[in-house]
């Protein structure tokens, strides 16, 4: 219960990320993980400069919005150049993101740009190390009102101010749903060229629509982290694309549907199945291992599943677009 607790507070902005894209119909955004390295990059400086506490979460925070509009700028941008094929667009850029931020810490960092942190900084002077203890900011948000109680002998943790900033993302989720901007996303998902005609400013608002997703990431990555206590430099970014859709698609989301009671929805189950795979495959198999292949399985089933379907979706309607003009 508190392990479930936890998870849902520190990947539920993850999840809800995805959400606006999707309305916007941009599909699922595999480009989120260039947002949680954006939050990763303002982590990291906040930590060189010795920050901590809530000043420093909410300075990471500050530093890691900017990046994340340059970066969902140029992620947009590239969306509009690969009409209808932004899901794939949106993986191979975070690949390529990926490769730049590995550059930046490996090389850059203690080189060319000055760090002179010896306990993060690698022996030969430059490139940081493989980990980054973020005790500073360790809590920074779950323990501004922890709440805690005991259930059959096992104490629970509940992270109330977490909670109360997924409760305003929904919130403001929604509302978005129903404003104007909000409206003409919805209409540029049904059809981007009836929006086009209605006077819709489609590759305007699909850029709008990638840098909200973008900073979304990389606030909730530096939720994530804040709770974890501890960045894995070169390595914590990298799933974050993937189990957020698998998260937002176990729920029965759509590659051109979902809302906000899926996204959470789809937390709860997804990580109900890390918590519980280790314990079953140890129970069945007597090795937990096999509880984690089991895992992994399913998030990348659920993901090629919906992309299965949105692919033969796709391919009738073509077939009976082209039959009615007949």
């Amino acid at each position: 219960m508190s392990e479930m607790l936890v998870r849902m507070s520190r990947n539920s902005v993850l999840v809800l990320s995805l959400l606006i894209p999707i309305l916007a119909g941009l599909g699922l955004n595999f480009g989120i993980v260039i947002g949680a390295m954006a939050g990763q990059i303002g982590a990291i400086l906040i930590v060189h400069w010795g920050i901590p506490g809530i000043g420093g979460f909410a300075l990471a925070w500050a530093i890691a919005t900017p990046i994340a509009i340059l970066l969902g700028i140029a992620t947009g941008s590239l969306f509009n150049r690969a009409k209808g094929r932004e899901m794939v667009s949106g993986l191979i850029a975070g690949f390529f993101a990926n490769g730049l931020y590995q550059l930046l810490f490996l090389f850059a960092v203690g080189s060319i740009i000055p760090f002179h942190s010896t306990s993060m900084v690698l022996p030969q002077g430059y490139g940081l190390r493989n980990t980054v203890d973020l005790s500073t900011i360790q809590y920074a948000i779950d323990g501004l009102i922890p709440l805690r109680f005991q259930m059959q002998g096992v104490e629970i943790r509940v992270p109330i101010v977490s909670y109360v900033i997924i409760v305003a993302f929904c919130l403001a989720t929604l509302w978005f749903f129903r404003t104007r901007l909000g409206q003409q996303f919805r209409a540029m998902g049904q059809d981007p060229h009836i929006a086009a005609i209605a006077g819709i400013a489609v590759e305007r608002n699909r850029i709008v629509a990638t840098v909200l997703s973008t900073v979304l990431a990389a606030w909730g990555q530096l939720l994530f982290l804040q709770n974890i206590g501890t960045l894995n430099t070169y390595s914590s970014h990298e799933q974050v694309g993937m189990f957020a859709i698998a998260a937002l698609l176990v729920s029965g989301a759509t590659v051109s549907r979902a809302t906000v009671g899926q996204a959470l929805l789809g937390t709860v189950l997804f990580h109900t199945l890390f918590v519980v795979s280790p314990l079953a495959g140890k129970a069945l198999a007597g090795d937990a291992q096999i509880g984690e292949y089991f895992r992994v399985f399913v998030a990348y089933a659920v993901i090629t599943v919906a992309l299965v379907l949105h692919a033969w979706q796709f391919t009738r309607a073509a077939h009976e677009a082209r039959k009615s003009a007949r």
